[in-house]
């Protein structure tokens, strides 16, 4: 509560200054203030003792605290609410063209490639609420697996729905395809900023559209496109067919990534190149790519000023009415 208390005019509280000077005035005209006889003795009269003359600093007391509460009150002290609105200027669109091929099963990343982007992906996503994001798959073909939205509930069921199903896709990696479906989910956007994200862990080796036309497609419409390469240095635990019970059979293969394409296609549209050898780098790429693609976002701040001088005022002036009362009455023969 204390920390939304303010006062509008705080330099009125060296006025309290003068206090201390009133205190000392007040001890020190205080035994002239009582008249005095002299007589050589006073056993003649009758005195009962009186506590009343001890108590007449009281009447000091109610006006000095009048006198603190009316500065109090013309320091206007005031309560402030402050409520926030948050508005965003321009929002990104973004698509990740995630590559679903069978080698995204390899256990070079724990537990599997593929497992690893969804989890840092979904992280992403939750990082992003005023963007809207988009999902494509591809191995040797692509299609989009949620369009560009910002429901974040959709793409977080969709992106946790992507597994590798044997004979979903036609075999292979079809990198062009996949950027190019990306492509042609953000051409339409209107928003100043579109961006790719495209992750593999292989080589085009199928597809008709070649990553060269899919990139100066992304370069014409205005898309910056990030690259990740994602798999171990030297071998990995790669899936090479399916048994008969259903499992997959591993067998440790050399990692082959077009390291010199993915950096062409992210230098030519203006994104970045990353390699993603482990699950934490893997996650460290992702917080780059969010801190690069920052949304803007404007603040608006609003205070409720609520003044609270009144009740000063009024202790003031009851202050006041009671060292008057007591003064006119009960104070009244010492005064």
């Amino acid at each position: 509560m204390l920390e939304n208390y303010a006062f509008a005019h705080p330099q009125f509280f060296w006025l309290l200054l003068a206090l201390p000077l009133a205190i000392a005035w007040y001890i020190w005209k205080q035994p002239k203030q009582l008249a005095s006889v002299k007589i050589s003795s006073i056993q003649g009269f009758k005195t009962t003792p009186s506590i009343l003359p001890k108590l007449k600093p009281i009447l000091f007391a109610l006006r000095l605290l009048a006198i603190v509460s009316l500065i109090i009150a013309i320091a206007r002290p005031q309560t402030k609410e402050v409520s926030t609105r948050v508005k965003t200027n321009s929002g990104i669109d973004i698509v990740m063209a995630i590559d679903v091929s069978a080698s995204m099963l390899s256990k070079d990343l724990k537990p599997n490639r593929l497992t690893a982007l969804k989890k840092v992906a979904a992280e992403f996503i939750n990082g992003r609420p005023s963007d809207r994001i988009g999902l494509v798959v591809y191995a040797g073909e692509s299609f989009t697996k949620t369009p560009i939205t910002t429901d974040k509930n959709i793409i977080q069921t969709a992106l946790k729905d992507i597994k590798y199903k044997h004979g979903e896709l036609v075999g292979g990696t079809a990198i062009g395809m996949g950027l190019a479906t990306a492509v042609n989910r953000l051409k339409e956007s209107d928003t100043k900023s579109k961006v790719i994200i495209l992750l593999t862990d292989g080589v085009n080796n199928t597809g008709f559209i070649e990553p060269q036309i899919a990139s100066e497609l992304a370069i014409e419409y205005g898309i910056k496109v990030y690259t990740i390469g994602i798999g171990t240095n030297g071998m990995a635990p790669t899936p090479i067919r399916i048994n008969p019970d259903g499992s997959l059979m591993y067998r440790n293969m050399e990692v082959t990534i077009d390291e010199d394409l993915l950096k062409q296609i992210a230098t030519t549209t203006g994104g970045k190149y990353f390699r993603a050898t482990n699950s934490k780098k893997l996650a460290q790429i992702y917080e780059e790519i969010n801190k690069l693609e920052k949304t803007e976002i404007e603040e608006f701040k609003y205070t409720n000023y609520e003044e609270k001088f009144r009740i000063f005022v009024l202790f003031a002036g009851l202050l006041l009415l009671v060292e008057i009362i007591l003064r006119k009455t009960i104070f009244r023969s010492f005064i």
